[in-house]
């Protein structure tokens, strides 16, 4: 995978993880947030509300050089509480390259990679602001602000590096009492220390409350609308948006959708069946290779080696040459992190051999890309800020261990290969110390402006159904289909899906209905 490919995967795809600790699901045939879903509880934000915010609308950033060549950095700053305009601040960190030229500056076009965790700042730095297709490069200024609570922008802080070695090597497929207890007893842990070191910004995190902020951005910035691109977390951060504001929202890609309808619970299902569709992909073209490690018969084959495989790593883990051993629950989110993107299947297909042979190293490096931990032992604040964006926007899926154990069946039914501990993975926001402020419900966004919905068909974090759901609840919304691999679409190789969005951002023309691309 070569260097800015990696940045990518990191950035976005590896972002999207956090999905998959509270929240997913597609079971039937119905498309997933059909009509049953509750209508948006929020509403658009008054003129009212936004008056009494007029010394955060009318703020000037200060830009100046922050170490990376032509891109400029700056602070700002927004209220905690957005109930409380006249009460704390937060100083929020921002990012943009200039438009390149030739031709016509159009404006900003705010990015945001997904998560909720992901940094944008790194994201726009690593990869679109020198990667994304030179003709929009060339007619916006790319612009990213990292989310309250994310990366520079006033993180939230849980656990220290040891303490987050060992949260990540906890078994999360409990076989008794035991195993139960200290799974229960680390999601706690975790959720105390997001508290006791991050409380003043915990309950102000949410989806909506960084929508705002983009909003104040993006009259700081001189833009009439908003244009965007938003990665998986980031689609569901764009469609709130266009519920919140739909008169000022421009031209919005929404590229590996979340269905906003679907309550945690069956998020969480949701994702852990687009795994398993990834996973199988994998596998049919794993065992066509002269050297599959999961074996040369069927993809069925393929899974039942790969469940026995992490079977043998619970009762024994194989050495890596560090003191953290690979047991079952590192060599998962290590197969997992690799689903996001199939340019990262021959180097699993390494480390699964390596590992098959008593070498856990190759596999533990994937898990770690997957968690962003340093190779001094440091972690980003992904999984911090993943849990309190969660957390915060919808009650947990699960709040006992009878609950997860009654459930489990029916994540397994979703993948026979991840679906057991996907569903432990859910009881992390049980003991959060902050009730939730947002509810699982409809977004239709009347009144704005064309919106494209990008679905991917074999997408592991975001299933395509999601699209389709997304898409139809929008009362402007486009579906655009890339029938692929991977997670998201655009910029990953497809020319008909890059010069459906380009022709989108730069001239404004949605994609015809029905629009399908490989």
């Amino acid at each position: 995978m070569d260097s800015s490919r990696l940045l990518r995967t990191s950035a976005v795809a590896l972002a999207a993880i956090g999905l998959f600790g509270s929240g997913c699901s597609v079971e039937g045939t119905a498309p997933a947030g059909a009509a049953s879903a509750a209508v948006s509880p929020v509403t658009p934000v008054s003129a009212e509300e936004i008056k009494a915010l007029r010394t955060y609308y009318g703020q000037r950033l200060d830009w100046r050089p922050c170490g990376v060549p032509d891109f400029e950095c700056a602070t700002m700053k927004a209220p905690l509480d957005y109930a409380k305009p006249d009460g704390e601040q937060v100083k929020l960190a921002v990012s943009r390259i200039k438009a390149t030229g030739p031709g016509r500056r159009i404006g900003s076009l705010l990015v945001n990679p997904g998560g909720p965790g992901g940094s944008a700042i790194t994201y726009l730095q690593g990869y679109a602001g020198i990667g994304y297709p030179a003709p929009v490069r060339a007619r916006y200024d790319l612009v990213a602000i990292d989310p309250r609570g994310v990366a520079r922008s006033e993180p939230v802080v849980c656990l220290d590096g040891p303490q987050m070695d060992a949260y990540t090597q906890v078994d999360q497929t409990p076989d008794d009492s035991g195993e139960t207890d200290r799974l229960a007893a680390s999601y706690k842990t975790f959720a105390q220390g997001c508290e006791k070191r991050s409380g003043k910004v915990l309950p102000h995190v949410s989806t909506v409350e960084t929508a705002r902020d983009m909003d104040v951005l993006r009259q700081v910035l001189g833009d009439e609308k908003l244009t965007y691109v938003g990665a998986s977390y980031g689609t569901l951060l764009g469609a709130t948006y266009a519920e919140l504001f739909p008169s000022r929202s421009g031209r919005l890609v929404l590229d590996g959708a979340i269905d906003p309808s679907l309550p945690t619970a069956e998020l969480n299902r949701g994702q852990t069946a687009g795994f398993e569709t990834a996973f199988r992909a994998f596998a049919a073209d794993c065992v066509k290779q002269p050297a599959c490690p999961l074996g040369t018969k069927s993809t069925a084959d393929a899974a039942k080696r790969l469940k026995a495989f992490f079977a043998r790593l619970d009762a024994e883990p194989v050495p890596t040459g560090q003191s953290r051993p690979l047991g079952e629950s590192l060599a998962t989110t290590g197969v997992i992190a690799a689903m996001y993107d199939d340019s990262a299947w021959p180097q699993l297909r390494e480390a699964l051999t390596q590992a098959m042979a008593g070498d856990g190293a190759a596999l533990l490096a994937l898990a770690d890309s997957y968690y962003e931990r340093e190779s001094d032992g440091a972690y980003s604040n992904l999984m911090f800020a993943n849990a309190a964006v969660n957390c915060l926007d919808q009650p947990p899926a699960f709040t006992s261990p009878a609950e997860v154990a009654q459930a489990v069946p029916s994540f397994e039914k979703a993948s026979e290969v991840f679906g057991e501990g996907l569903a432990w993975a859910s009881l992390n926001c049980a003991n959060w110390p902050v009730k939730a402020t947002g509810t699982a419900h409809r977004i239709e966004a009347k009144g704005a402006a064309p919106i494209v919905v990008v679905g991917t068909t074999r997408d592991p974090a975001t299933p395509y159904a999601w699209a389709e759901a997304l898409a139809s609840q929008l009362d402007s919304g486009t579906l655009l289909t890339y029938d692929g691999d991977g997670h998201t679409a655009y910029g990953r190789g497809s020319a008909c899906v890059d010069t459906a969005i380009n022709t989108y951002l730069l001239d404004g023309k949605v994609p015809p209905a029905g629009k399908r691309c490989r």
